[in-house]
């Protein structure tokens, strides 16, 4: 078989691209108002918008592959969500922010698996109601969402019940935050240190983007 017989055998363009670009730019869709005007308009996280795009844009075409060739999706997917926990427990993740992974995962799926048993209007239905609920959780029931920061503390002669508010203004002074409360944890004598847990509202200071460490 010469170059030319092989290239003459080589279906260029399916009945299934055009069905594929559909579906693609529909997910992509819904991606970018999740992504982009619901997650980062309220964390302002920068981080996490190339984690999500590319994680959601590979999950579509794992699962779209999978319908195409009749591989079993679930042992498909089984196998990509234990990769993803396998990589995501080697670095601290929120859990804020593993919910939004799972949900960008879990509205790919949906989509690339959209077949002629499903109406227009379930799959609208779907996507719709999952960016209306994340709005709603977002901006209009869960207003305030409270951030909390571990520090490393030294004024320890100020961990006493007596001192609370004494500590909580030494350490609004310190970290310029608007501190709602603290916990005390771990405290090392021999060091003079103590492990101080602090809570706030990140939407209430004057610059943002706090994650624990």
């Amino acid at each position: 078989m010469n170059i030319s017989e092989i290239f003459a055998n080589i279906n260029w363009v399916s009945s299934d691209f055009y069905n594929l670009i559909i579906k693609f730019g529909f997910n992509l869709l819904f991606l970018t108002i999740i992504i982009r005007f619901l997650y980062y308009c309220k964390t302002k996280r920068k981080d996490y918008l190339f984690t999500y795009y590319l994680i959601g844009t590979i999950t579509f075409f794992l699962c779209f592959g999978l319908k195409k060739f009749g591989i079993d999706t679930g042992m498909g997917l089984g196998l990509f969500a234990i990769f993803g926990i396998i990589r995501y427990r080697t670095d601290a993740i929120e859990i804020k922010e593993m919910t939004y992974l799972f949900l960008i995962i879990g509205v790919s799926v949906v989509n690339a698996l959209i077949n002629s048993s499903m109406s227009v209007g379930e799959v609208l239905l779907i996507n719709i109601s999952v960016v209306v609920i994340t709005y709603v959780l977002e901006f209009m029931w869960l207003m305030k969402h409270e951030t909390r920061k571990t520090i490393t503390y030294e004024r320890i002669d100020l961990i006493l019940p007596e001192k609370y508010e004494e500590m909580k203004t030494d350490l609004q002074n310190r970290t310029g935050l608007s501190i709602n409360r603290f916990d005390i944890g771990k405290i090392d004598f021999l060091n003079d240190t103590a492990l101080v847990r602090i809570y706030y509202f990140a939407d209430e200071q004057s610059f943002s983007d706090y994650s624990e460490s």
